[in-house]
């Protein structure tokens, strides 16, 4: 078991990591490019966060979590999402006092105790921004407006926004009575967890994913045909922005969200690839979130992107991600004075900025070169007595095979101008 990793965890491996890398920086790119800025929050937080913030009723809550004891005997939970961590910040840190509104985003690991499946993992990572203190549509429009530009940018295609909405705690009051009605004569048919959720959270057992509850919701009556006034009016003017910003939408009268904390608006964009782990990213509007967890009212609306997923998309549409480059030089040597000035100069070709690796293996010339050829290096110089004694040694171009005779001393000015694009160097 020592040299296994747990299940559902995965490693994440250096000729793999660079994907993770561009599509972070793209994210944080875009994000930045929408004036959200980034928030670092702990991995545990008090387990009564989430319970008040996820929605004691919910599967994470109910089944996914991970919760132990400190030694102080405070019940700690590490996070299986990030919103209620940010909300819990933006209390404790006073942001209702910062220019409104505020938003920010996040690149977090996250936890749950789920089935193990292809692009779902017991840990997991995500992308996230969470924009705090505008009511206005205009403020959905612009979190969906953030994605479907990271997507396009990305190069991912076929991938299809559906919305919907919830309403308002007024307008679930009234529903969750039209729901129970329904769902009367279906209980001797649901599952356990779906029996309890009748008198605490009717709304939850849209969410089970237990196929024989399922088959008995094939008909039940949508949460977006008994919305107020208020929350009809903004679920049009939303769907008007989207219209003028030409994003295409589909209305889902389905998509509850799988969290307590939403209100009025919630989306998802989900993938129509065969083969693909349907919905990619989701989110939505949560009003009540701030207050619930001991702050001002304070209107709210955010987004979680899985990354697995997103990679799974990519790798399914074949987009290609660019490869890193090899190092831009390898210093070979035979001999201690030739190591000792190996050792210079690698270090300064380091501290100019230049990708520089060196032997350190007491390889032969000939095993020297090909590492370096294995490594993809641009440039190889090897050094010996000779070119100890006289200050110059061959500069070879392993792309070309062209070699040059410098001297030692010019080698980083030279690698520099190379890298600045002048290739006559």
């Amino acid at each position: 078991m020592l040299t296994s990793a747990p299940k559902g965890t995965k490693d994440i491996l250096p000729d793999e990591i660079y994907k993770w890398y561009y599509v972070e920086e793209k994210f944080r790119e875009m994000a930045e490019r929408f004036g959200f800025r980034e928030i670092r929050i702990p991995v545990f937080e008090h387990t009564e966060l989430f319970q008040r913030g996820v929605g004691d009723t919910t599967d994470i809550v109910q089944k996914e979590m991970y919760t132990f004891n400190d030694k102080a005997g405070r019940s700690l939970t590490l996070r299986p999402e990030g919103t209620a961590g940010v909300v819990r910040s933006y209390i404790q840190n006073g942001m209702s006092s910062w220019p409104q509104p505020v938003k920010l985003f996040y690149n977090i690991t996250a936890y749950r105790y789920e089935n193990v499946q292809k692009g779902r993992y017991r840990e997991f990572h995500q992308f996230g921004a969470e924009l705090f203190g505008a009511a206005d549509p205009g403020a959905d429009a612009e979190i969906i407006s953030f994605l479907h530009l990271y997507f396009m940018e990305l190069g991912i295609k076929n991938l299809k926004l559906n919305i919907n909405s919830i309403g308002c705690p007024a307008c679930r009051e009234k529903y969750n009575r039209i729901l129970k009605d329904f769902l009367r004569t279906k209980l001797d048919r649901l599952c356990e967890t779906c029996r309890d959720r009748f008198n605490r959270n009717p709304m939850r057992i849209l969410d089970c994913k237990v196929e024989t509850c399922q088959n008995e919701l094939t008909d039940v009556p949508a949460l977006l045909d008994y919305i107020c006034d208020d929350c009809r009016e903004h679920f049009e003017k939303l769907k008007e922005k989207l219209a003028i910003m030409e994003i295409p939408y589909s209305v889902d009268k389905r998509i509850v969200r799988g969290l307590d904390y939403y209100t009025r608006t919630v989306f998802e964009f989900v993938s129509e690839n065969i083969g693909s782990q349907g919905t990619v990213c989701g989110g939505g509007r949560y009003d009540g979130l701030v207050e619930a967890c001991g702050g001002n009212p304070t209107p709210g609306i955010g987004f979680a992107l899985g990354v697995e997923r997103l990679l799974l998309e990519m790798e399914s549409q074949n987009i290609e991600i660019p490869k890193p480059e090899g190092p831009d030089i390898f210093i070979g040597y035979i001999g201690e004075k030739a190591q000792r000035l190996a050792e210079i100069i690698t270090l300064k070709l380091r501290a100019a900025g230049i990708r520089c690796e060196k032997d350190i293996m007491g390889r032969s010339v000939k095993a020297q070169m090909k590492y370096a050829n294995k490594i993809n290096a641009r440039f190889v110089v090897i050094l010996g007595d000779d070119e100890v004694e006289s200050g110059k040694a061959e500069l070879k171009n392993m792309a070309t095979g062209e070699t040059k005779d410098v001297h030692i001393d010019t080698i980083v000015d030279r690698l520099l101008k190379y890298k600045q694009g002048n290739k006559n160097e």
